[in-house]
């Protein structure tokens, strides 16, 4: 279980996250929603330990997160993984290689600087992508995919770092309507097979509700809403989107929601 206990991040006098509580369940799908500039990323980013809190604190499970320096906190990230807007590959490695690099807290150091992946991490990353349809691409270097495959690569690339918890940062924002649901059924894909937790920020309210079994909307960093898609009125979304509220506010399709993962740990259902 995942608990943000009164979590606040200042810069200067700007507060961009303030007093946020939420208690998030093992194997949740939660979209993150609220106009831009409302918190979302820097939420995100304080879970993951890449920004600190100005206040506050993280448990998961108990241990707390925001405590975590050194090789504790190295071994969080590999157990919260992140997913960013812009794909974060290596442009001119392969495809393979760019998935493989997930691995990187599972093998040696100087296994990974000469490139000497052991077979059984190879053929884990290899199923990744054959799991997402990506396997025959896996020797063509990242900067030759589009937008949604290079996506698709970041996400299988965070499966195979064995994640309790997969972070996603707007991963839709730059892409076209047909490789953004592509982007959403990969994320409600591990969650339901896995059962791991997923936390999506995500502008389009549509695709919050059509994927996500709960939602938590922010707006200028306060916590406004939290609850079931079905449960967000016209009032609650005008609270977060302001005058955006008629263009973000659409019917809500039935999504594939989470129906319960998988027992099995990743790289054990992936080897």
């Amino acid at each position: 279980m995942l608990e943000i206990q009164g979590l606040t991040r200042r810069f200067g006098s700007v507060t961009a996250v303030d007093d946020i509580r939420l208690v998030i369940p093992d194997g949740q799908m939660v979209g993150v929603i609220g106009r831009s500039g409302a918190g979302k990323s820097t939420l995100l980013r304080m879970i993951n330990r890449l920004q600190d809190p100005s206040e506050g604190r993280v448990l998961f499970e108990g241990r707390d997160i925001t405590a975590l320096r050194g090789k504790a906190l190295r071994e969080w990230r590999s157990e919260c993984a992140m997913v960013f807007q812009q794909f974060n590959l290596v442009p001119r490695l392969d495809v393979l290689t760019n998935v493989l690099v997930g691995r990187l807290g599972h093998v040696p150091a100087w296994r990974s600087l000469l490139r000497l992946w052991p077979e059984t991490d190879r053929a884990v990353a290899l199923s990744a992508l054959e799991q997402f349809d990506m396997g025959a691409l896996a020797a063509q270097r990242a900067e030759s995919l589009s937008g949604g495959q290079q996506q698709r690569v970041a996400i299988c690339r965070a499966l195979v770092q064995e994640p309790r918890i997969i972070l996603a940062d707007e991963p839709v924002a730059s892409l076209d309507p047909r490789n953004s649901l592509l982007v959403m059924e990969a994320l409600a894909d591990i969650n339901r097979r896995y059962g791991i937790t997923v936390l999506v920020n995500l502008h389009s309210l549509d695709l919050a509700r059509n994927y996500c079994e709960r939602l938590v909307g922010l707006a200028a960093g306060r916590l406004v809403f939290d609850g079931p898609p079905e449960a967000l009125t016209d009032a609650a979304a005008q609270t977060l989107y302001g005058l955006e509220a008629a263009e973000a506010v659409g019917p809500a399709k039935p999504g594939p929601g989470p129906q319960g993962g998988d027992p099995h740990r990743p790289a054990d259902a992936l080897a």
